[in-house]
C-alpha cells in the first residue's frame, strides 16, 4: 500500500541540496577561468571549444552509469550519497592539480596536462551532479517539488557567485598577481582553485552528514512500489549486451515530456556552452579593444615577448568575466527565491519560456555595449578602473541570470512527475543527454563558425548564442507536462 511521503522542513530541504553550493563553486571557477587558463597554456580560439568538449562528453558517459548504479545502491552511507562523496573527492583533486600544469612539463605539454585535469574535474562534477538531482527527487515529496528545485537553484547560484568573483577578489583585495606569462597560470587563479576545492569538500560533507536517506522499504512504500519485486528485478545479473539493449529500450521509450524538453534543452545548452567558452575573448576584444591576433599562439610565438598592455588588458578582462558570471549567478539566485511562487501562480511553461526569451535578448544586447571610456567602479571591497562598456554589461546579466535559474530548476520540476520512481536515477542520467549533446554539437561547430564565418571576432558568436536561446524559449510552449499516476492495491 502506498504511504504518504512526509513533508520536509525548509532546513531539511536546504541540507539535501547544500552540497550543490560547493559543487557549483568549483564548476563556476572552471567555467569562468578554463578558457583563460587554456589560452595562457597555448590554446587558440578555434581549439578552445574542442577542449571544452571534454565537459559534455564526460557528462554523456558518466551520468547515465552513475544514475543507474545509484538506483541499485543501498548501503550504510546511503543510496545517492556514496557517489556524491566520491565525486567531490575526485573533483577536489583535479582542482588542486589543474593550475599546476606547468610543473608537469617534464612529463607532458602543460596544455595536455590541463586538458586531462579538465576531464578529471568534469567527470567528477558529473558524478556529483546526477545523484544530487536524484537525491532531491527521492527526498522531496511532489507538493514540495517546486520549492525543492528552487532551493537547489538558489544554492547553486550562491556557489557560482562566490566562485566566479574569487579570482577578482584575490587580485584586487588580497593583492595576488592576475597576469600570466605564456605557458603559466596567474597566481590569483591558482589560489582560487585551491580555495574552491576546499569549499567543495566542506559543503558536500555537510549534505552527507546532515541528510538521512530513506531505507529501501520505506522509500518504495512512499513511491507506491513493491519492494520485494524491485529487489528481485535489480538482483538479476544480465549479460552486458542485454543491459545495453535494455538501456537503449529505456531511451527509446522515454516519457513524452522528456522528448519535448529535449528540444528546449538543445537550444538553451547550445547557447550556454558558447557563453562559457567565448565570453572572455569576446569582451577582451569588444570592450578592451584587444585584436584577435593576440589570441593566436602562432603569432604570439613569433614575438620576443607579449607587450605589457596586452597582458594587462587580458588579465583585467579575465577578472571582469568573473564579475559578470558572478552577476548572472547572483541575479539567478535572487530569481530562484521567487521562481517557485511564480511557477505555482503562472505555470511552469510560461515562466520557463519567458525566462529563456529574456536570456536570448540579453546575449544579443552584448553587441551594443562598446564604450571604451575608463570608469572607476566602487566595488565596496575595492575600486577598479574598467571601460564603461564593461560596466554596462552588468545589465544584460539580469536576463542571463533569470534564464540560468529557470534552466536549473524548471526542466527537472516538469520532468520529475513523468518518471517511474524505480528508474528516476537512470532517467535523470539519460536526461543529461539533452545537456551533453547540444554542448558537443556547439563545441564542434562554434570554433569553426568563429574562425570561418566571424574571422575570430568572438562577440558575434555570442549573438548566435542569443538566437539559440530565443528558439529554446519558443520551444517550451510545445512541452506537455505529465504527473506519474501510481495505482497500488492494498
Amino acid at each position: 500500500m502506498k504511504k504518504t511521503q512526509p513533508q520536509l522542513s525548509f532546513w531539511q530541504i536546504w541540507n539535501v541540496s547544500f552540497g550543490f553550493l560547493g559543487v557549483q563553486f568549483g564548476f563556476a571557477l572552471q567555467n569562468a577561468n578554463i578558457s583563460r587558463i587554456l589560452s595562457d597554456l597555448g590554446a587558440d580560439l578555434h581549439s578552445l571549444s574542442l577542449f571544452w568538449l571534454v565537459a559534455p562528453i564526460m557528462g554523456l558517459l558518466v551520468q547515465p552509469l552513475v544514475g543507474s548504479a545509484s538506483d541499485r545502491t543501498w548501503n550504510r552511507v546511503g543510496r545517492r550519497k556514496p557517489f556524491i562523496l566520491a565525486g567531490a573527492l575526485a573533483a577536489a583533486l583535479g582542482m588542486f592539480l589543474m593550475p599546476n600544469a606547468p610543473l608537469f612539463v617534464a612529463f607532458m605539454v602543460p596544455m595536455l596536462f590541463g586538458a586531462m585535469m579538465l576531464a578529471l574535474m568534469d567527470a567528477s562534477f558529473n558524478v556529483c551532479f546526477q545523484p544530487f538531482r536524484a537525491l532531491v527527487s527521492d527526498m522531496v515529496p511532489p507538493k514540495q517539488r517546486n520549492i525543492g528545485y528552487s532551493v537547489q537553484s538558489l544554492l547553486i547560484n550562491i556557489g557560482a557567485v562566490v566562485g566566479s568573483i574569487l579570482p577578482f577578489v584575490l587580485t584586487n583585495v588580497v593583492g595576488l598577481e592576475n597576469t600570466a606569462k605564456a605557458g603559466e597560470v596567474a597566481p590569483s587563479v591558482t589560489w582560487a582553485f585551491y580555495l574552491g576545492a576546499t569549499v567543495l569538500l566542506g559543503s558536500v560533507l555537510w549534505t552527507v552528514f546532515r541528510t538521512k536517506e530513506y531505507a529501501p522499504k520505506e522509500y518504495y512504500a512512499y513511491k507506491g512500489l513493491d519492494y520485494e519485486k524491485v529487489q528481485k528485478e535489480q538482483q538479476i545479473k544480465l549479460p552486458v549486451l542485454t543491459r545495453l539493449g535494455n538501456f537503449f529500450s529505456l531511451v527509446a521509450s522515454m516519457p513524452k515530456t522528456m522528448k519535448q524538453l529535449a528540444v528546449v534543452q538543445f537550444f538553451s545548452w547550445f547557447s550556454l556552452f558558447i557563453m562559457w567558452v567565448y565570453t572572455t575573448p569576446a569582451i577582451t576584444q569588444h570592450i578592451w579593444g584587444v585584436e584577435p591576433k593576440w589570441f593566436d599562439p602562432t603569432y604570439l610565438s613569433s614575438l620576443a615577448e607579449i607587450p605589457a598592455h596586452i597582458l594587462i588588458a587580458k588579465g583585467a578582462a579575465g577578472d571582469w568575466v568573473g564579475i559578470l558570471f558572478a552577476a548572472y549567478s547572483l541575479f539567478a539566485a535572487l530569481f530562484s527565491i521567487v521562481l517557485a511562487k511564480m511557477a505555482d501562480k503562472f505555470g511552469r511553461k510560461l515562466v520557463y519560456s519567458v525566462s529563456l526569451l529574456l536570456g536570448g535578448i540579453s546575449y544579443i544586447s552584448f553587441l551594443v555595449f562598446q564604450n571604451p571610456e575608463a570608469t572607476v567602479v566602487n566595488m565596496y571591497i575595492t575600486q577598479v578602473t574598467v571601460p564603461a562598456g564593461a560596466v554596462n554589461l552588468l545589465l544584460p546579466m539580469i536576463g542571463v541570470g533569470i534564464a540560468w535559474a529557470a534552466i536549473l530548476a524548471m526542466p527537472y520540476a516538469m520532468l520529475a512527475g513523468s518518471l517511474p520512481a524505480d528508474k528516476t536515477g537512470v532517467y535523470m542520467g539519460i536526461f543529461n543527454f539533452t545537456i551533453a549533446a547540444p554542448q558537443i554539437v556547439s563545441g564542434i561547430l562554434s570554433g569553426w563558425i568563429l574562425s570561418s564565418v566571424f574571422d575570430n571576432h568572438a562577440i558575434y558568436i555570442l549573438i548566435l548564442a542569443g538566437v539559440s536561446m530565443i528558439l529554446g524559449g519558443l520551444a517550451v510552449f510545445f512541452v506537455q507536462e505529465h504527473e506519474q499516476v501510481v495505482e497500488v492495491k492494498a
